[in-house]
């Protein structure tokens, strides 16, 4: 949308004020702070860290991506007990005639060495939308004073911060966001859990281990566990329930928890970490080395690195929430409103710290809409948190959008109709059973006309395919608008239109 001017009168009560104030430089500060810059209000944004992007661009959704595309260019099925048997593009290309390659082991620091200067990039690309947009960037830890002042101290000497200097200082504004987002959640009560790490450490690691237990059943443990095993190393996942993937529709749980077990990852059910122990005295996180798991259970697994994946937790600690009275859940998170409004009327919450739907793309989408109705005229604009697609990059990939089956029913009941369809994707024609991956799709309708209200695929594409349906359904398509559809054929796609 063009732009329309506001009118700033920041430069009236004095150098150090701004009409906006963000804390935090991840996905959705930027997005809330570019674009209230673009309407011409006066903005800073405070990032405690070094650099900008927060943790999709750092060490979540961008490098995560980039080794699940090396895991799919080598991932390993269980073969006999001298070898394993190679699939995906590598060895798969066998399959259609070409001669087989001769595999080799993983060049990891090469990987990571190119995956962080990707990541560098990345960051000065940030860096300079900021500075195009005439936003300020300032490096430091920010905390409230008062519901209009932020206190920032130096987290970096000044010759490494932006806009910064070695002194604590202060800065007003007339609106605060709060967008600091989350960060991985470490157990207390196991014994030995400094020898494990969590998500995050899985991008600090130098060496590919050759043997890993990750703890979780969400879908960051999920993709890490599958990244682990297709690069080569004995996997083993440990969840706390019977199944993986709890807020998914069990059509997606089932169907990768047992692809994941045939893959050769060893999932331990209903069991957690009791105690981590090792003989190696002076350890480093970023390298592997032997320790030995206890389960709950009473099994021991040795391993040479342990990946906490249980969760993630608001980063709402010392940010001086208590001076300015803003409400938080027990658990940390901000309660906003609608319209991403605190209980304090001139501050704001976006991204993870507000606990709903924790995606990159919501965070910008809800950044941009809060600038636009404050500082852009566009009355009543707000982020509507329904029918948000989102997608895992298991093996294979799982693509989904509304109310899985047990949602819709409780919602729904008797109303509902379920369509379902499995099967092999072509791409899989000239290979071994063994080698196969299962596709499966679930259509959920409700009502006579049958509106979908949700959409759920696992299956070779289904990360790429589900966008495109998700704006079907956010418009509120019919089951029939589905049939009435031409299929493109042949693609997996297809049967998403022709199920019956």
């Amino acid at each position: 949308m063009a732009p329309v001017p506001f009118t700033s009168q920041a430069a009236t009560k004095g150098p150090n004020h701004y009409d906006l104030l963000v804390i935090g430089g991840g996905s959705g500060g930027l997005g809330a702070a570019r674009r209230a810059a673009q309407y011409g209000a006066k903005v800073a944004i405070i990032e405690e860290t070094w650099r900008l992007g927060g943790t999709c661009v750092n060490v979540g959704c961008v490098p995560k991506k980039l080794m699940w595309h090396a895991a799919d260019l080598r991932s390993v099925f269980p073969g006999p007990p001298s070898k394993h048997r190679i699939r995906e593009k590598l060895h798969q290309s066998k399959s259609y005639g070409f001669p087989e390659v001769v595999d080799r082991e993983l060049d990891w620091p090469s990987l990571k060495e190119k995956r962080d200067k990707y990541i560098q990039r990345l960051n000065g690309i940030y860096e300079r939308n900021v500075a195009n947009d005439k936003v300020e960037y300032l490096t430091g830890h920010a905390k409230f004073v008062n519901n209009t002042t932020l206190e920032i101290v130096p987290t970096y000497p000044e010759s490494k911060a932006h806009g910064g200097a070695d002194e604590v200082r202060q800065v007003t504004g007339d609106r605060i966001v709060i967008a600091v987002g989350g960060t991985p959640t470490i157990p207390e009560n196991i014994e030995g859990r400094e020898l494990g790490f969590d998500s995050d450490g899985f991008f600090l690691l130098k060496e590919l281990p050759k043997r890993v237990v990750v703890v979780g059943a969400g879908y960051i443990a999920v993709e890490l566990a599958g990244i682990f095993n297709a690069l080569g190393s004995e996997t083993h996942l440990l969840i706390r329930k019977e199944k993986i993937l709890k807020a998914f529709d069990p059509l997606l749980q089932d169907t990768l928890q047992k692809q994941m077990e045939k893959t050769g990852i060893k999932i331990h059910t209903e069991t957690q970490i009791k105690k981590i122990t090792t003989d190696v005295k002076d350890y480093d996180l970023t390298l592997p080395f032997p320790k030995t798991v206890t389960t709950t259970k009473g099994d021991t697994i040795e391993t040479d690195a342990v990946l906490f994946a249980i969760g993630r937790h608001s980063m709402t600690d010392n940010l001086g929430i208590e001076n300015v009275g803003v409400k938080l859940e027990k658990n940390g998170d901000v309660i906003v409103d609608e319209y991403q409004t605190t209980n304090v009327d001139n501050i704001f919450a976006i991204g993870d710290v507000q606990g709903k739907e924790l995606l990159t793309p919501v965070a910008i989408a809800a950044g941009r809409r809060l600038s636009n109705r404050i500082y852009g005229g566009v009355a009543g604009d707000k982020l509507d948190y329904t029918d948000v697609p989102t997608v895992v990059f298991s093996h294979p990939t799982i693509g989904t959008v509304g109310l899985t089956e047990p949602q819709a029913r409780e919602k729904y009941g008797d109303t509902i109709k379920v369509y379902k369809s499995t099967f092999t994707s072509m791409y899989y024609a000239f290979m071994d059973p063994e080698e196969k991956e299962p596709t499966a799709m679930k259509l959920i309708v409700q009502g006579e006309n049958e509106k979908v209200v949700g959409l759920h695929l696992i299956g070779v594409g289904s990360d790429e395919m589900l966008q495109g349906f998700a704006v079907a359904i956010k418009m509120g398509a019919t089951k029939a608008d589905f049939d009435n559809t031409v299929a493109i054929h042949p693609t997996s796609a297809e049967e998403v239109v022709t199920m019956r």
